[in-house]
């Protein structure tokens, strides 16, 4: 929503006795009222906006407004959220509709049906004094007839989502020709959801001498790509560092083990007993699962996602809006470009896939120059993602230190007695039934009730915590490398990664080259699989990947998902094994990468290698004979002294040493006049004969 400065917040938190400062602070305000005057809004739109109580525009208002009302403009405006964007551009637009023309004059493209009606309804509270001003949300989920009946009747500003905008325009009920100004609210956003289509689609139908404005919290390569093909010399507005995170938002990251993640999400909220925050999760069933364990542990939660039906998500939301609500479990499609003021934490019950996103879900905090917390809670695979994190947001994590239950326990107990202390008395009305309560009461001491009365909230803490230990903090210990970048080795070599603790590694004959990606992946589980499964880390390979599950499910999913198809191509999925001694029969070689393959000298060894073998001996009798003069060697000969299997990263030793180098060397008469046993894993990439 759109934020000013509060007149009336601004001289209430002086102090009485200031009267002098506060007197010179009202006429300071009092004077910058007119920038809105400045900026070229109509006295309309002032006296509707002033009486909302804003007195000066946010500086992404005073760099877009006066632009945007010109003509021929177009804008590409990068702001966090929170930062008035709504109000940049929806009080021009308004500005320069021509009321007697009950036709569509422009047009505000948003992701979701939250977004759309918040949208909607601020440009309503904007065009209040704007007689005759008729603004349409158009989106899914609602009756389409309704809004078949509204556009007949003409309206002058359609604020639509791209699926169901497109569906009236392909029933011929709606018509964009006359569109003078195009606006993508949180464009990136509907480019990361599949919307580029139906964009495509929509502004083919939009004329081309239009203004263009794209709004968006972050600069990726794909919002740069749409601003070059869509817009014509566009202005770039930016409001602070591109993809820069809010400078109010703390960010703090918690590592844990991935079975100890809901765990540690309890203790994490019982050690703020006033939060009020979002819990983004990665998918609609995690979404639901973490807001039915929160509310059977007495928590005052639920849930937000696509699934749920519109009335279902504008219940859940208004009870979030006015605090009935403590915390919101949602994803990140449900919960885009919501407005919620106050929030105190966001927390990521795990990284996003797209790390962009993690400005956007951060962005729900710290807004309107309050401070807030976002904290996310990781695995150590998820280390990487969070350095990436890093980058894009210009901000290092804060290490959180997990509470311990004494710690929370004195945080719940203080909550307790902060109540006690704002609890406000009405003696008139209690009167008539303090003489029953004291005599009720009498024979407890003072030290007694006041035990009993704090013990009333305080045991279902104390109870909880009092035999449980704190949660193991996991540690870079299992001999992993690390590379220059701070990143294991073992995120390079994937076919020989262990699995997080609880949890088994599967490969699947599927990867980018098939476009399939992480929500693919969800959506296969989702359509193939029975009941609850726990999805860890992915790993995307070209022409095949790697994802972990819950050891528990993972026979029922490999036997679920072998059963299944996709996009016209058979499933294929099989338990992945170190240094690819478990890779499925006959696709090392087709699969490519680095799957179950070795290394010679750099190069790939194929069945024609191995007759080098039969080579004289006296050719190379005299290089190998001479170990001493190694430190003379050519870099040829150095190539040879390649690096021990502990050194490149493998765990485990593979058996005896050095028989693949006596057999190429000639050095050991019983592999001569031989066939070499290509069974062993990495030669020439070979199924074993069948006895």
């Amino acid at each position: 929503m759109f934020l000013f400065f509060n007149l009336s917040l601004i001289t209430n938190r002086l102090s009485p006795k200031n009267s002098y400062l506060c007197a010179q602070n009202i006429k300071i305000y009092k004077d910058l009222m007119k920038n809105f005057e400045e900026l070229g809004l109509s006295p309309e739109i002032r006296r509707a906006i002033e009486e909302m109580g804003y007195e000066c525009p946010m500086p992404v208002q005073e760099e877009v407004i006066p632009y945007l009302l010109g003509e021929n403009n177009d804008i590409v405006a990068l702001a966090q959220t929170g930062t008035g964007k709504t109000a940049a551009f929806g009080l021009p637009l308004i500005q320069k509709i021509n009321v007697k023309n009950r036709i569509p004059q422009s047009l505000i493209l948003c992701p979701t049906r939250e977004l759309c009606l918040q949208i909607a309804g601020d440009l309503n509270d904007y065009s209040k004094y704007v007689t005759g001003l008729r603004v349409l949300p158009v989106y899914g989920g609602s009756s389409i007839d309704s809004q078949i009946r509204a556009l007949k009747q003409g309206v002058h500003i359609i604020v639509a989502t791209p699926g169901r905008l497109l569906d009236l325009m392909e029933r011929k009920t709606v018509s964009l020709a006359t569109i003078q100004n195009v606006v993508m609210d949180e464009a990136d956003e509907m480019l990361n959801m599949g919307f580029t289509d139906s964009i495509n689609a929509i502004l083919a139908d939009v004329p081309q001498e239009r203004n263009t404005l794209l709004f968006s919290a972050t600069m990726s390569p794909e919002i740069a790509r749409i601003s070059k093909k869509y817009l014509r010399d566009a202005k770039e507005i930016t409001i602070g560092r591109k993809n820069e995170s809010t400078s109010n938002v703390k960010h703090v990251v918690f590592t844990v083990h991935a079975k100890d993640k809901y765990a540690a999400l309890k203790r994490i909220v019982d050690y703020y007993p006033q939060i009020y925050g979002i819990i983004f999760c990665r998918t609609r069933k995690e979404t639901q699962e973490i807001a039915d364990k929160l509310m059977q542990d007495g928590y005052n939660a639920d849930s937000l996602h696509g699934e749920l039906s519109q009335a279902q998500r504008d219940t859940v939301m208004q009870k979030f809006r006015i605090r009935n609500l403590q915390i919101l479990v949602a994803t990140d499609v449900a919960a885009r470009g919501l407005d919620v003021d106050d929030l105190t934490h966001v927390i990521n019950y795990g990284l996003p896939d797209d790390t962009e996103s993690y400005t956007h879900r951060s962005g729900r905090t710290g807004r309107a120059g309050k401070t807030g917390t976002s904290i996310a809670i990781i695995n150590l695979r998820e280390k990487g993602k969070m350095r990436e994190i890093e980058r894009i947001i210009s901000k290092k994590f804060i290490i959180g230190e997990m509470p311990t239950g004494k710690q929370i326990c004195e945080k719940q107990l203080l909550k307790v007695i902060d109540d006690l202390e704002k609890v406000k008395v009405n003696e008139e009305d209690m009167a008539d039934f303090m003489p029953d309560i004291y005599r009720k009461l009498d024979w407890l001491s003072k030290e007694d009730l006041i035990k009993r009365m704090v013990s009333h909230e305080f045991n279902r803490f104390s109870e909880y915590y009092r035999n449980r230990g704190d949660i193991e903090i996991p540690t870079d210990s299992r001999g992993e490398r690390t590379s220059r970048n701070g990143e294991r080795g073992g995120e390079r070599s994937t076919g020989s990664r262990k699995a997080e603790p609880g949890y088994t590694r599967l490969f699947i004959n599927l990867g980018k080259m098939d476009n399939f990606f992480p929500n693919e992946l969800i959506s296969l589980l989702n359509n193939n699989t029975r009941g609850r499964v726990e999805l860890g880390r992915i790993d995307l390979m070209p022409k095949f990947s790697f994802f972990e599950v819950d050891e528990k499910e993972a026979a029922n999913v490999v036997k679920s998902l072998n059963r299944a198809n996709w996009n016209g191509r058979k499933v294929s999925v099989e338990i992945a094994g170190e240094e690819g001694k478990e890779a499925p029969k006959g696709r090392r070689r087709a699969e490519g990468g680095n799957y179950g393959k070795k290394e010679f000298d750099g190069k790939k060894r194929s069945f024609k290698d191995d007759k080098r073998s039969d080579t004289p001996r006296k050719s190379r009798s005299k290089s190998e004979s001479a170990p001493a003069d190694r430190k003379n060697s050519t870099p040829a000969d150095k190539k040879k002294s390649k690096p021990s299997r502990e050194e490149r990263g493998y765990t485990n030793s593979r058996g005896k040493k050095d028989d693949w180098r006596q057999f190429f060397q000639g050095d050991n008469k019983e592999f001569r006049d031989k066939e070499p046993d290509f069974s062993e894993e990495g030669w020439a990439r070979r199924t074993p004969k069948k006895k």
